[in-house]
């Protein structure tokens, strides 16, 4: 384990490091609270040896401090005899447990294990919540993005409590798969999951769909219809593209979510029913609301907690990792063996605007694997589906400048990489006297690639 020390008294801070070290452990050691909190947010450690009677900020402040940065060491407050009480309320501040003063050797080793083996235990429990999440779907939210990492561990956080979820964004950035992620994190998990997109369904047959409806209610109706809401009974229900209900279904709605009981169609008395409502749109509601388009009062009761997911365009770091992801997924599902994807290719990925979102590059990613005819996905198979680099190169030396090209104070690191990439290949074909194979053996490119990055940039002319 990686173990911080923390005291004001360095003869402690050595046996410490010395008992422990020869545990095997990895130790490092602060002299007070301050030091120790800057430590922490340099390096991840695994637990916490510190004092509680240190000047300047002793140890309960520092797990008060510590607790606020959330931080996930477990901590082992080290108090003298006759501390009990300030010992017991370092454990109602989040200690993991305490040692008194003097100690022997023994005793320190011996509450160490035991931090020890209860780490092995939650890294255990978290493995298998992310094998069951897996399993359930969550894995498909892919992105080490602050924005997408914000958007689930807010969705993780409230799927812990029933409150209504207005998930927003654009179309194909994810929102049903946020709501599937609320619904596998949540106490609901072993029930049903429904979704039903409000936009798809005639509004004719909407109120039968949601709300069920009852044998003869009208033409056609030849017998009882269970609807969305008790089918969702004790799970979840998603009501994608809410914004599209009409405002005869928003009043009936709302009586659901407040009162947690609908009535079928043609029926005369409602049933009870508990669900977790988590809604979706890519409208501005608080517009529809102003328009008249929403009522106000249902927007208020979906919007409890709203979660935004952002559009891919909004997290370029994200792409090559989706677009890996999907090159696994749709190679296991379509039998191919497609490995990589050239680095042109993802170039070419990372910096398309994506007006589809994930939902686009997810198709791009799937027609580029069709089309591949080797085990490498390269510019030619995107080139239909994905806009080439709009920025012009600039010109060679002598050559008339481009309005577009980099100035001489542009420092772009991607334009400039274009510029130097257009030169090389430019050399490589006067050095082999425009012999495409062999200016590819010195550029060390595929054929197909060279041939694509010389229409690109004009060589060919």
């Amino acid at each position: 384990m990686k173990i911080l020390i923390v005291d004001d008294e360095p003869g402690l801070r050595q046996t410490l490091d010395r008992i422990l070290g020869s545990e095997g452990h990895d130790t490092a050691t602060a002299a007070n609270g301050d030091d120790a909190l800057s430590s922490l947010a340099r390096d991840d450690v695994d637990l916490v040896l510190c004092d509680l009677r240190m000047p300047a900020m002793g140890g309960l402040e520092f797990l008060e401090r510590y607790e606020a940065q959330h931080g996930r060491a477990l901590v082992i407050a080290m108090s003298a005899y006759g501390d009990a009480d300030t010992a017991i309320a370092a454990m109602q501040r989040g200690a993991y447990d305490y040692i008194q003063k003097p100690f022997r050797a023994e005793e320190v080793i011996l509450c160490v294990r035991k931090a020890a083996e209860r780490e092995k235990l939650r890294a255990a429990v978290e493995r298998l919540e992310g094998e069951l999440s897996s399993i359930r779907g969550g894995s498909d939210i892919i992105g080490h993005s602050p924005a997408i990492r914000s958007a689930v561990d807010l969705a993780r956080k409230v799927a812990r409590h029933p409150s209504t979820v207005l998930v927003t964004g654009e179309s194909g950035t994810g929102k049903e798969l946020i709501a599937r992620l609320i619904h596998t994190s949540s106490p609901r998990a072993a029930e049903s999951f429904v979704a039903v997109n409000c936009g798809a369904i005639p509004e004719a047959l909407l109120e039968s769909e949601l709300f069920g409806h009852a044998k003869g209610s009208f033409t056609g109706a030849t017998g009882e219809k269970v609807g969305l809401f008790e089918e969702a009974e004790g799970g979840t229900l998603f009501l994608d593209e809410i914004g599209e209900l009409p405002l005869s279904l928003q009043v009936k709605l709302l009586r659901a979510l407040q009162e947690g009981e609908v009535r079928r169609v043609g029926a005369n008395t409602p049933r009870r029913v508990d669900v977790r409502v988590v809604a979706a749109t890519n409208r501005d509601l608080g517009a529809d609301v102003t328009n008249g388009r929403f009522r106000g009062d249902l927007y208020y009761r979906v919007n409890v907690v709203s979660i935004r997911l952002p559009a891919l365009r909004e997290r370029h770091e994200d792409v090559a990792e989706l677009a890996q992801h999907f090159l696994r997924r749709h190679n296991a599902r379509l039998g191919l063996e497609v490995a990589q994807i050239a680095p042109a290719a993802m170039r070419m990925l990372v910096e398309h605007s994506w007006p589809g979102n994930v939902r686009e590059l997810e198709n791009v990613i799937e027609r580029a694997l069709v089309m591949a005819s080797g085990s490498t996905i390269e510019p030619e198979h995107l080139v239909d589906f994905v806009s080439a680099s709009t920025v012009t190169i600039a010109p060679d030396k002598g050559a008339a400048p481009s309005p577009t090209a980099p100035s001489d104070d542009d420092l772009s690191v991607k334009r400039r990489s274009l510029e130097l990439e257009r030169t090389l290949i430019r050399r490589a074909l006067e050095r082999t006297r425009g012999n495409r194979t062999r200016a590819a053996q010195l550029l060390e490119l595929s054929h197909r690639a060279l041939l694509y990055k010389i229409r690109e940039y004009g060589l060919g002319e």
